[in-house]
């Protein structure tokens, strides 16, 4: 496993790491849940992501009985929670969302509790909320870290003018900036990480732990001939990843890229995560697989990137032609 600075901070994250997203509680029980956190740990991942909206707290709740059981050295791992929608779905009264300093201080200890552990290494605000002023979401992030609830506190989907914002706030309050954004970045999805946030990468700095690095498994080339029984895109309630996703154009991309995958003797899968982890931006990159041989597939994300060389490359961007127009200086 490879490591890398979150950021500018002092905290190392696995370069690849496990999130429970629509999986936990929806697609896989305790039993396999145990089995893919077993395995992700020993291979060297120690990220962990989570969020209260997921499966409604279920999927926290599910981490924390797995974390519970496996009594890891707490040193040894990270774990994230994130907080804007709430865990009560359509019950959610006003307070209850939102980035708030009563729903993130409420929404801290509730995921601590989920997730039975003292303190959370992440926190994210897992989108930008309009109605509270951002002095008070800083303040609210703040007084968790003095607290020691939160070590390092993040955004989620933010767009570079609001993640400088809060650092303008921060500097002039004297208080601890956002240190990470969760941002989906895959080679379908390259606007934010490859063009947005180049300034922020280069002044104040940010660490980030991108999310679908495999478009909800289209890039894994699984789709290539419809789609599969069980899989993320057959799920009831999701058919808007599946509208937004399975397009024809996107599907013959994805079949060349295969096609250069097996040639570089890579599966697409391995490929595409590789890809991502290429960017020196990209501190990890979370995995939502939901089967052993899928989860050791992934990881071979690893071998697969000593293969991105830059005919590879060039290949991959000529295939895809995704990459953002960049403004000229």
């Amino acid at each position: 496993m490879q490591y890398r600075r979150l950021g500018r901070s002092g905290l190392q994250v696995s370069v690849l790491s496990f999130g429970s997203w629509v999986s936990f509680s929806k697609q896989i029980n305790d039993k396999v849940a145990d089995e893919l956190m077993g395995i992700a740990y020993d291979n060297g991942i120690n990220f962990f992501d989570n969020a209260e909206v997921y499966a409604l707290g279920e999927s926290e709740k599910m981490m924390g009985r797995v974390i519970k059981k496996k009594k890891w050295d707490r040193t040894s791992f990270t774990v994230s929670s994130k907080a804007f929608w709430g865990w009560r779905g359509k019950a959610n009264k006003p307070n209850q969302t939102g980035n708030n300093r009563k729903h993130l201080l409420e929404a801290c200890d509730e995921a601590l509790q989920r997730l039975q552990v003292e303190y959370l290494d992440m926190f994210f605000c897992h989108r930008p909320d309009k109605n509270t002023p951002i002095e008070e979401t800083v303040w609210a992030m703040n007084h968790l870290i003095q607290q020691g609830k939160v070590l390092y506190w993040g955004t989620s989907e933010w767009s570079g003018v609001e993640i400088m914002e809060a650092h303008r706030v921060a500097e002039k309050l004297r208080l601890i900036g956002p240190t990470m954004e969760q941002p989906q970045y895959n080679l379908f999805e390259r606007e934010k990480v490859d063009k947005e946030y180049l300034d922020i990468f280069r002044t104040v700095g940010m660490g980030t732990t991108i999310w679908s690095p495999l478009a909800s498994g289209l890039l894994s080339g699984k789709y290539n001939d419809g789609i599969p029984k069980g899989s993320r895109f057959a799920l009831e309630g999701f058919d808007w990843l599946k509208e937004r996703w399975v397009m024809d154009e996107k599907v013959k991309k994805v079949k060349k890229l295969s096609e250069l995958a097996t040639k570089s003797g890579v599966t697409t899968a391995a490929l595409s995560i590789a890809w991502c982890i290429k960017n020196p931006n990209v501190s990890t990159a979370i995995l939502g697989a939901t089967k052993k041989q899928q989860l050791l597939d992934n990881l071979k994300a690893l071998e697969a990137l000593e293969k991105l060389t830059p005919d590879v490359m060039e290949k991959i961007e000529g295939i895809m032609k995704t990459k953002p127009t960049l403004p000229e200086f």
